[in-house]
């Protein structure tokens, strides 16, 4: 199971925490990513802990969300700094079994959180 906490309501330039509770299995074994889907967009990557343990983002937030973990409470995070109007969407985390590297995209995940909404205004 995976359940996201942190979204909320932010102004531009501000900052947020994200973060996905995994519970039932480890999350050291699966490739983790976070994706958001606004009001009548595509869900889509946002970062992501690849099959083999490599970070990756997307470009639209790369050097602004760091994806960070803590081994001992099975929570990853993801940290959201210099927050942007277009940054608003609901947020989720998701889980693999897969072994592919790169930024993964959401076909490769099994296991999805319920979501979180985070909005930022202008």
């Amino acid at each position: 199971q995976l359940v996201e906490s942190g979204g909320d309501l932010v102004q531009a330039g501000g900052s947020l925490r994200l973060s996905c509770a995994v519970s039932g299995f480890t999350f050291d074994d699966y490739a983790i990513g976070w994706f958001r889907q606004a009001p009548g967009k595509e869900r889509e990557g946002v970062s992501c802990v690849s099959g083999i343990g490599d970070t990756y983002y997307a470009d639209s937030v790369s050097g602004r969300f760091t994806m960070s973990s803590d081994n001992a409470k099975n929570t990853v995070y993801l940290q959201m700094n210099s927050l942007k109007p277009e940054d608003t969407a609901v947020y989720y985390c998701a889980a693999s079994t897969t072994l592919k590297d790169g930024l993964l995209g959401r076909e490769e995940f099994q296991l999805w959180g319920q979501g979180t909404q985070v909005t930022v205004s202008s």
